[in-house]
């Protein structure tokens, strides 16, 4: 690597400012969460479902909700309540490398285990088919365990997708039709093609409310701050209608950065627990299908330089980007990157960017390389640590002017110079 650390080792790496990110605070207070989803559960519409002695479903997914053992328990507790037998099932199409134990670890890292929720977990990767979408004719499979059960509550956050527009999205109806369809039934809507995977959530979705158990479900919208800004009860009659409501709160609620542009963007890390992308590109503007999907911040050039822990090795969403570490390179596991390439036939994202020796190198090739820079001496970088905390994010000393020009941004220090270690690295 010698010779691109000659040919980039004069490029300066400009210096920074953290600034903070107002947005809309609202949410439901830690201390009342627990509470608010168990009072959603007691909706006669929900709780008249659920009878003593039966075996109830809990879906429990991938994704990193704020608070999520919190509220795994809060509805288990609640279902022993009602006198019926609680167990968790996890429910996340092919993450956890599309195996049964991949995907228990994942819900360990989130503290969800059978002993911290007391009550069974069955993680399997069998499914059974329940029936067929009632326009394609297609098979609908769901999870061996759920489909066996009395009945279904299912778990999970609404928000825009990262690859698809629609009436349903990143929610209850997805939960059913990918989560609860373990590998196989995730491979079957990746399978189609990418325009009409709206359409098919709601078919497999509309299939699963009707052909399995489901009694209802928790659905949380989060707000900018990775907080429950609402959470929402709903039985399974009321789904089709209420979540594409949720659907649209989100777009309202969700973060983004809040500039329009800039021509480098510095993600630390990225992984599935964050966004089925590695990174949301509803954040990032990088998307996996942009003819179909757009919004986030237009970087020239991103670089990514790790992965999160709670991925264990996953570096989906690593080719989104333009340059990337040795570190990150290093620490991703094929096993459990490739299994989801198979599953949602995206295989661009799993391809390897330039790959840098440390975050300073990483930093100054892609500085050095933004042709369409409006000033090449003052270029406009931004860092974040995820695209789930933007709260505070670092600006180049030359988009100071913007950010005091926007009453949603507070300028929290003086500029300075970023601290490389021994290695070159932030880190």
């Amino acid at each position: 690597m010698k010779i691109v650390t000659d040919l980039i080792k004069d490029t300066p790496i400009p210096r920074m400012v953290k600034v903070h990110q107002k947005f809309d605070d609202t949410h439901v207070p830690d201390e009342k969460i627990a509470e608010t989803i168990q009072a959603e559960l007691r909706r006669e519409a929900i709780a008249s479902r659920i009878q003593p002695g039966m075996r109830i479903a809990i879906t429990c997914g991938s994704r990193g909700i704020s608070h999520y053992a919190v509220m795994v328990r809060a509805i288990v507790d609640f279902v022993k309540e009602r006198g019926a037998i609680p167990f968790l099932v996890a429910a996340m199409g092919s993450h956890g490398g599309a195996t049964a134990e991949g995907q228990r670890q994942i819900l360990a890292d989130y503290g969800v285990t059978e002993e911290t929720m007391g009550c069974g977990l069955v993680s399997c990767m069998d499914t059974v088919q329940i029936g067929t979408t009632a326009v394609r004719h297609l098979p609908v499979h769901i999870d061996r365990a759920a489909a066996g059960a009395d009945g279904i509550l299912l778990f999970n956050r609404i928000k825009p997708h990262t690859s698809f527009r629609g009436r349903y999205e990143s929610g209850l109806m997805k939960m059913m039709a990918i989560g609860l369809g373990k590998q196989v039934g995730a491979h079957d809507l990746h399978s189609q093609r990418a325009d009409i995977f709206h359409e098919l959530i709601e078919e497999y979705g509309r299939a699963i409310l009707k052909d399995a158990p489901v009694l209802g479900g928790i659905a949380v919208v989060e707000n900018a701050y990775d907080q429950p800004y609402l959470i929402r009860g709903l039985s399974s009659q009321e789904i089709p209608d209420e979540e594409p409501k949720l659907r649209d709160l989100s777009y309202k609620t969700i973060a983004h950065l809040l500039f329009d542009d800039c021509d480098v963007l510095v993600i630390d890390q990225i992984g599935k627990n964050i966004s089925g992308d590695g990174m949301d590109p509803n954040v990032s503007g990088r998307f996996v299908t942009p003819k179909l999907c757009s919004g986030g911040i237009d970087a020239e050039k991103v670089v990514i330089l790790d992965l999160t822990d709670e991925t264990h090795g996953n570096a989906q969403g690593v080719g989104l980007a333009d340059v990337t570490t040795r570190r990150l390179v290093n620490k991703t596991k094929l096993e459990m990157t490739y299994p989801t390439a198979v599953t949602n036939t995206f295989l661009h994202l799993m391809k390897i960017p330039m790959i840098m020796d440390n975050d300073r190198e990483a930093l100054q090739l892609a500085l050095c390389c933004c042709p369409e820079a409006e000033d090449q001496e003052h270029k406009k970088m931004i860092r974040i640590k995820n695209t789930a905390k933007i709260d505070e994010i670092e600006i180049s000393e030359g988009m100071l002017p913007l950010a005091e020009k926007n009453p949603d941004l507070e300028i929290l220090s003086d500029p300075y110079e970023l601290h490389f270690d021994e290695e070159g690295n932030l880190f």
